[in-house]
């Protein structure tokens, strides 16, 4: 088999549908497989996963694992040779699936690839990073990164027309070689919502195996499926996970240090926003709130024993 598909869904019923009418349109001649995981949705999106997709095989979970544990759900049972975890908010155009086959065939020391992706108005997406510095976060709290035409962590600036060895590659449409995942390892359950494909991507990087990006067009991908139903929740989620990060490969000191750097951007945030409230600026006073919750859920935000890293 050529390519396993793997998406994990959340409650995003009609992304899902739109996601695998484009999966199935753009197969060609390939030999795959989708498989979907739910994580436990309310909205009825397994009955139309099981109605309309017939050939998809469906694992439902009965609750909410997150994207590493929905995924590994998946990836213990792929067949192909290649696989691909896609969001359920992207949609896949033309031949961007043989294109990306044919690709890794011809590149054999590739461990983990990312075709172009896209937002909603065609502009080209930053979906490739280096890795999330101590400097980079300092420099993101301290407002220099937007003074910048060029950010060194999200490779802005950057046309994405040429392919160029990277750090980390976005999960929301990550091809993968499965012999190389062999290798790795399945995704760290411990990080529940960020971080995780920017672990696995460092374990594929010791590995010796290489990340790249190339510009195989084309993903269109939407941002905010089940993301946006976490409100500021998602930021605390987006905290803890980087903290994991550099608990698990800086130590205790980076983690700590990774810790305050982000407890100080979100309560200098708070604090920005609220002035700007007080001065009636439109919207000030619904992000003033948003960071103030953040910063009061920042004790949650420090990983927790049980979720110690597993791989």
């Amino acid at each position: 088999m050529d390519l396993s598909i793997v998406i994990v869904n959340w409650n995003t019923e009609n992304l899902l549908r739109d996601c695998l009418q484009s999966v199935y349109s753009g197969l060609g001649s390939l030999h795959t497989e989708v498989l979907v995981v739910d994580n436990a949705s309310s909205d009825g999106s397994c009955d139309m996963v099981r109605a309309e997709f017939p050939a998809v095989r469906l694992f439902e979970s009965g609750e909410n694992l997150g994207f590493a544990g929905g995924n590994n759900v998946a990836l213990k049972q792929v067949l192909g040779r290649y696989i691909l975890l896609l969001n359920t908010d992207t949609i896949v155009h033309g031949t961007v699936l043989q294109d990306a086959v044919t690709w890794l065939d011809a590149h054999p020391t590739v461990g983990v690839m990312g075709p172009r992706l896209l937002n909603t108005d065609g502009s080209v997406q930053p979906s490739c990073s280096a890795f999330p510095s101590l400097g980079h976060l300092a420099m993101q709290t301290m407002g220099l990164t937007r003074f910048s035409k060029w950010d060194a962590y999200r490779m802005i600036g950057w046309d994405r027309t040429t392919e160029r060895n990277v750090d980390v590659i976005s999960g929301a449409a990550m091809f993968v070689r499965t012999a190389a995942m062999r290798q790795v390892g399945l995704l760290d359950e411990a990080f529940f919502f960020y971080g995780e494909e920017t672990d696995w991507c460092r374990r594929f990087a010791q590995a010796e195996w290489e990340l790249v990006f190339a510009p195989i067009p084309e993903v269109t991908h939407f941002g905010n499926g089940s993301a946006g139903k976490l409100n500021h929740r998602r930021d605390v989620l987006m905290t803890e996970g980087t903290t994991r990060l550099h608990l698990k490969h800086g130590g205790l000191l980076a983690a700590l240090s990774c810790f305050a750097i982000l407890a100080a951007h979100n309560t200098s945030r708070a604090i920005f926003w609220s002035v700007l409230g007080l001065l009636h600026r439109p919207g000030a006073k619904a992000r003033a709130q948003h960071f103030g919750k953040v910063t009061l859920d920042m004790p949650k935000a420090w990983p927790s024993k049980h979720r110690a890293a597993k791989a």
